[in-house]
């Protein structure tokens, strides 16, 4: 029974038997402290501050495994594929590459698109194939906004859809991102409350029905 945990920004701790993936750690010229995670593989999405800072993750083993680039890993048993996107809609031209990795961990399957900035072929989504939990970015900026998001979320279909990657009172970008209400409001939902941790069981997602289910994490910050 695999758990997640939000760090802010669009940085998780993933946990499960096998054990702990940490994705996208952020550095602090954001305005957020990540404090000092641990974990046993990191996953960086793409080379920017906000997104890549395995200098702040402290091993779980003697070495930390990082993934940082598109292809398909195995580490304790932990699998994990990389997807080559973009993080823009020129094919990379603006702002370069950007990586979306689909982590099998205790027969739970989660993918985290980092700084997705376009909608995904068809290729990417055979690619990515099926998907129980989804990390989607939803604040605009430098990634796809909430109406993107929702789009992206119809072409994956995942059993259950985590935000991240927008507005947080801390955060402090050029470019500001959007308030997690105007995602939830373009999803037609008035109310969302949050919680501490998601905690996930392979059974009961496999029972649940067809229709997405919507989690907003409480960042833990520091």
């Amino acid at each position: 029974m695999p758990d997640v945990q939000f760090l802010g920004h669009a940085c998780f701790r993933l946990r499960g038997r096998d054990g702990t993936v940490l994705c996208d750690p952020f550095n602090r010229s954001i305005g957020l402290d990540i404090g000092r995670p641990t974990a046993h593989i990191v996953t960086i999405s793409h080379n920017h501050a906000d997104h890549n800072n395995v200098a702040a993750v402290k091993p779980l083993r003697e070495k930390l495994f990082v993934v940082e680039s598109p292809g398909e890993y195995e580490v304790s048993g932990i699998m994990i594929t990389g997807v080559r996107t973009y993080h823009d809609k020129e094919r990379g031209a603006e702002r370069g590459y950007n990586t979306v990795y689909v982590i099998h961990l205790d027969e739970v399957v989660f993918c985290h698109l980092g700084d997705l900035g376009h909608e995904l072929t068809q290729a990417q989504l055979e690619a990515i194939g099926n998907v129980d939990v989804l990390f989607v970015p939803v604040g605009g900026g430098e990634t796809i906004g909430p109406a993107e998001a929702i789009n992206v979320i119809s072409q994956i279909e995942p059993r259950i859809v985590v935000p991240m990657h927008y507005a947080l009172a801390q955060l402090s970008f050029d470019e500001p991102l959007l308030p997690l209400e105007r995602f939830t409001t373009e999803m037609g939902l008035k109310e969302m409350s949050a919680e501490d941790k998601l905690t996930l069981n392979a059974s009961q997602l496999t029972a649940e029905r067809e229709e997405t289910r919507l989690v907003v994490l409480r960042p833990i910050l520091g």
